[in-house]
């Protein structure tokens, strides 16, 4: 066989002219012998592949002396040195979170917690054997920037695959360049639903795994009249729309919807907790996010609405947002999310044990910061079983490998790409901390174009909460 490939190479030495008899370059000789090679090459592989097919025998007993036999090990060794032995480099991923802007006290700590997961795996001797690196700057939770550092992470620094964007105007932007490299980007953030993109692994809520349950719970257990109040980009808009569809579904109404800037001012805030004193007592079901999210919160504790009749549901503003905004705000307002801190198992545990360790004591935790952590872990252990970050193999595989994540255990789904997860409903107590009171006896299956939305019989949950709320 190696006389052969070097019989293919003294070919492609020979004086090679176009059709008009000039010369061809030397780039184009190049270029022709690489063709050659890489032809004969994938003829062995076609080769081997029949080879594997004719007849059932084994290679290791019934052929273990016959020129089937040898040329089956040759091959399957071949095949392997080509998904195992090329990586000539470390797995790099880039991480695309905000340490500025609007969105940063939220995307801070989902790097944190990225970071986490990278030092793990290193713990452990890397990945492919060899230590787990990652790059990123800074991404000012703004969407251009967002897409400019995605492309500068798949072009200069050759990463193999991309992990964060919280904002659903982030992960629109950064798409494009994604799927034109053929790249992949894990996205850590519950978002509206309606997409698949190639390549493209959606580790947060679907709305089948945060809205419905949402719904559900705040008609059962409080009121029917709603004000809607969200951040001016897409996933509040898109969202709320879906809200109301559910909440009509359930009897309730929608009596106003309002939309702030990203960073709202003081005045912008003023003028939305006027308009909710205008419509008499409503359930508060808020999308804004970042800074905005806290001021709001501030300004309708200190407005004095009550709480235990008139909450902020959301699911959005979480464990990181009631840190922000003090215990005597946070105290009855709700959230839906597959994750919350005080999940009780091992491996939760663990985890916010590492986490506080390496960042701080008192530092709060959140479902997108888990999401930006067990999908690191996902990545990694698919790459382990496939011997490559070469995407169309990932992607394959991605859907057998479970994870135990501290909220459960957790995998991709085969024909949506997003990921089975376990909803939660908590309410902030007095101490701000929030308390899960119903939550899913299962992993509930995404539904990002809400196929199975409105028939929750087959989604078994258990109800912490007390009778007669």
């Amino acid at each position: 066989m190696t006389q052969t490939v070097q019989k293919i190479e003294n070919q492609s030495k020979t004086n090679f002219t176009s059709s008009n008899g000039a010369k061809l370059s030397r780039m184009n000789r190049d270029r022709q012998k690489k063709h050659r090679r890489e032809k004969w090459t994938d003829d062995l592989d076609r080769v081997g592949e029949f080879w594997l097919a004719v007849g059932s025998c084994s290679v290791e007993t019934d052929c273990a002396t016959s020129y089937h036999a040898l040329w089956c090990q040759w091959w399957m060794n071949s095949l392997q040195e080509k998904t195992m032995g090329h990586k000539k480099s470390p797995v790099r991923i880039g991480l695309l979170y905000s340490d500025t802007g609007v969105t940063s006290v939220i995307e801070t700590h989902q790097r944190n917690a990225a970071l986490l997961a990278i030092e793990e795996i290193n713990q452990d001797g890397g990945l492919l054997g060899q230590e787990f690196l990652f790059s990123g700057d800074d991404t000012c939770s703004n969407p251009v920037a967002f897409r400019a550092e995605a492309e500068r992470l798949i072009l200069e620094d050759k990463v193999d695959a991309l992990f964060g964007c919280y904002m659903s105007s982030c992960r629109k932007a950064v798409l494009p360049p994604v799927s034109a490299n053929k790249s992949m980007l894990f996205y850590p953030t519950h978002y509206e639903g309606f997409e698949y993109a190639q390549g493209c692994i959606y580790s947060g809520a679907a709305p089948n795994q945060n809205a419905k349950w949402l719904a559900d719970f705040m008609t059962q257990n409080y009121g029917r009249r709603y004000f809607f109040v969200g951040s001016n980009y897409v996933f509040p808009y898109e969202i709320n729309s879906l809200m109301r569809d559910l909440l009509s579904n359930r009897g309730a109404d929608v009596v106003d919807e309002v939309y702030v800037p990203l960073a709202a001012s003081r005045s912008d805030i003023d003028n939305v907790i006027a308009r909710i004193k205008q419509n008499g007592p409503v359930i508060i079901f808020s999308t804004m996010v970042g800074k905005s999210a806290v001021d709001f919160y501030k300004a309708y504790d200190k407005a004095g609405f009550d709480r235990t009749k008139s909450p902020i549901c959301s699911v959005t503003a979480g464990e990181l947002e009631m840190a922000a905004i003090g215990k005597d705000a946070a105290e009855g307002n709700i959230k839906v999310a597959p994750y919350f801190s005080v999940i009780q198992n091992d491996v939760n545990q663990r985890f916010v044990s590492n986490y506080r360790e390496r960042f701080g004591a008192d530092e709060a935790l959140c479902a997108e910061c888990e999401a930006a952590y067990f999908q690191i872990k996902l990545f990694a252990e698919a790459a382990k079983q496939v011997g490559t970050t070469e995407r169309e193999a990932l992607m394959r595989v991605l859907p057998t490998v479970s994870v135990d994540a501290p909220q459960g255990m957790v995998r991709v789904d085969a024909t949506t790409n997003h990921t089975l997860l376990w909803p939660r409903v908590a309410i902030a107590n007095a101490q701000g901390q929030f308390e899960i009171v119903r939550e899913a006896s299962e992993p509930v299956i995404p539904s990002p174009y809400l196929m199975q939305l409105d028939d929750p019989g087959d989604i078994p949950y258990t109800d912490l909460m007390e009778k007669g709320r």
